[in-house]
């Protein structure tokens, strides 16, 4: 990931969980660019549920933390911001492939 400022930050998505075509799990984990885990940051767990109805795909995501204080870290650190601006720029990829 790269910041607005340039700033680079790394981390490790573990799939933990794979079903074709409806859903994947992952584990991820803040690190350096040696994918040394970071242990002093918040981890989080994801699960990306998708389906399909009258020809449009719909994904559902939910993102668990270990503790409200790691959830309120990545919320400090920019996630909401970060994420916003990946589904702004997904849709916009989407538009165009139609």
């Amino acid at each position: 990931m790269v910041s607005p400022e340039g700033q680079e930050h790394w981390s490790i998505q573990e799939y933990t969980s794979i079903s074709a075509k409806t859903n994947f799990k992952i584990s991820s984990v803040f690190a350096d660019n040696d994918e040394n885990i970071n242990k002093e940051m918040p981890s989080s767990k994801w699960d990306l549920n998708f389906s399909e109805q009258n020809g449009t795909t719909s994904v559902s995501i939910i993102i668990k933390h270990n503790t409200l204080a790691d959830l309120e870290q990545h919320i400090q650190m920019g996630f909401k911001e970060g994420f916003t601006m990946t589904l702004n720029a997904l849709d916009k990829l989407f538009k165009n492939l139609k």
